[in-house]
């Protein structure tokens, strides 16, 4: 066993382009350390909810050049087995360790394979290249971006030419062309041949902006910005100044892209302190609202002054976004299909039924969401929106900024906060309250063992309301297809249970359902709402061993 995995190991090494992780895997073969190679050699990436990411490193469960050039490959002989020969790739890329050099391996393994390749100029956010992809009647789309995770990661998006990323059964006949791939030596990978595109693009990106906006609508809210050390300023402030916003006040220490990014401990505006800045500078500028990206910018965090919470400003959940966004867009008398994905507040449901628009659910990921038929918006509790499906068939964080903007423009015109139409939704729909049981590990096999343990015996009751129906999602629905996750379904409330798709993580997703009569009976809805998330987060907590 021992001498088969160091043999593995250097038949890898021997065709590793990088130098970089040529060292470092020399280095775990002369020391010998078995842990570390095996580690790295247990298998191979695997296509998850949003293509591949892993930590960087050598070896086929890292991300690196030869890792990198196989997907390319095997994404090239997919598209020429789809008769796409001579089709157009585009290939953006953010601006974490090693994504320019995957972006440009790709480009010439596609120039090689006898596609066309454009690379966009620059790293720029994801929903550019999602744009950039139906605007140039491309056949596919690549995007390197590892997006919210650590720094030590980055990971390698695939987009179809309808614009949307990969879904069943594409990605598992890509993942086969991947696994067919002989040696590296056999992939053509010329020096040159591929398009360096301009900022046409991204000119034409920021026009479409400008079409989630209404006419002649205010444009007054003041916002403090951050980018979360990723690529979102410059595309961020270029839209707001183009639809006549006040410049956002930056969080310095976090407006240019940093690899490392050293101000936080993950790079995600939902992580515990990943907002500290962002807070810090809003007390100082006295905005309207915070508004963050997160490091690719296709996710919107929004904060607001509230001078109940310590600090005075406090985060909106996503599922509160997604519902303020709704309301907008119906009071602007839009129509077609609202979507979101099962993990994200059934409140969505209620806004599209009442206002005559359709409503679906889907599974987890805009992969799902963006195929939706007659998609007017989508979101998922994760902070992404789609509020331009026309326009870009995925998550947007820079439209979505926009759109915020807008609405917390029409409420100040009006003397009223976006807290404020929260309120007014709560009373027309009932309160809604969600809360998310999130672990991260560093063993997998934990999530495996709790998903196994609430198979095995499922809870018939958490904060002693009683589970009405269970659903095992691996079986599929009559709405769904098969996804790992389990739903629960109980008098007034619902929990759902699922590994996560793009980290080490079990996450488990609660709603609670209070009636209520009156704006004056909301603080004592907020309570018990608070007061069954908090027990059912400890109950499921039990019945699941984690």
């Amino acid at each position: 066993m021992q001498q088969e995995l160091i043999a593995q190991a250097r038949t890898w090494l021997a065709e590793d382009p990088d130098p970089e992780t040529r060292d470092e895997l020399a280095k775990l073969i002369d020391a010998e350390d078995l842990d570390a190679l095996a580690a790295r050699f247990a298998g191979t990436l695997q296509f998850g909810t949003a293509g591949l990411r892993g930590e960087l490193g050598a070896g086929p469960m890292r991300m690196n050049r030869s890792v990198v050039i196989r997907a390319a490959a095997g994404l090239a002989a997919y598209l020429k087995a789809q008769g796409q020969t001579g089709g157009l790739v585009v290939i953006g890329y953010d601006a974490r360790y090693k994504s320019a050099d995957f972006a440009r391996d790709t480009a010439a393994v596609m120039t090689g394979a006898g596609l066309r390749a454009a690379v966009l100029p620059r790293p720029l956010p994801t929903p550019v290249l999602a744009f950039a992809i139906r605007h140039l009647g491309a056949v596919a789309g690549v995007e390197v971006t590892a997006s919210h995770n650590p720094p030590r990661d980055n990971g390698y998006k695939v987009y179809l030419g309808d614009g949307s990323q990969i879904v069943p059964p594409a990605d598992g006949e890509i993942a086969d062309a991947i696994a067919a791939v002989g040696p590296l030596a056999g992939v053509d990978r010329p020096e040159s041949g591929w398009e360096i595109l301009g900022d046409e693009v991204l000119d034409a990106y920021l026009a479409r902006t400008d079409a989630v906006l209404a006419t002649g609508s205010p444009r007054t809210a003041r916002a403090v910005y951050t980018a979360m050390h990723g690529v979102g300023t410059s595309v961020l402030t270029a839209a707001f100044a183009r639809a006549g916003f006040p410049t956002p006040v930056l969080v310095a220490e976090q407006a240019e892209p940093d690899p490392a990014f050293p101000t936080v401990a993950f790079p995600n505006p939902e992580e515990p302190g990943a907002m500290d800045l962002a807070f810090a500078t809003a007390r100082r500028a006295n905005p309207d609202l915070v508004i963050a990206n997160d490091p690719d910018a296709d996710r919107c965090a929004v904060a607001v002054p509230d001078a109940t919470v310590d600090g005075g400003w406090r985060m909106l959940r996503g599922d509160e976004v997604g519902a303020l966004l709704a309301a907008h867009l119906v009071a602007r008398g839009a129509n077609g299909v609202f979507a979101e994905s099962i993990v994200s507040s059934s409140l969505l449901g209620r806004i599209a039924e009442k206002a005559g628009n359709g409503y679906e659910e889907t599974l987890t990921g805009f992969k799902w969401i963006a195929r939706v038929d007659g998609l007017r918006y989508g979101y998922e509790e994760a902070l992404g929106y789609c509020v331009d499906p026309d326009g870009v068939r995925d998550k947007d964080g820079i439209t979505a900024a926009l759109l915020v903007a807008e609405l917390a423009s029409v409420l100040k015109e009006q003397g009223r906060t976006l807290l404020d139409l929260l309120d007014d939704i709560a009373v027309e729909h009932g309160l809604h309250a969600t809360d998310q049981l999130s672990v991260r590990v560093e063993d997998l096999s934990v999530i495996a063992d709790a998903m196994r343990r609430l198979r095995d015996t499922p809870p018939t009751a958490l904060a002693g309301l009683a589970v009405t129906s269970a659903e095992d999602l691996s079986e599929g629905t009559e709405l769904l297809p098969p996804t790992d996750g389990l739903r629960y379904h109980l008098t007034g409330a619902r929990v759902i249970v699922r590994p996560s798709g793009t980290e080490p993580k079990l996450k488990c997703y609660l709603e609670v359902v209070v009636p209520v009569g009156s704006a004056d009976e909301l603080p004592a809805a907020r309570a018990k709402g608070a007061e069954l998330l908090t027990g059912i987060k400890r109950d499921l907590s039990a019945a699941a061993g984690i």
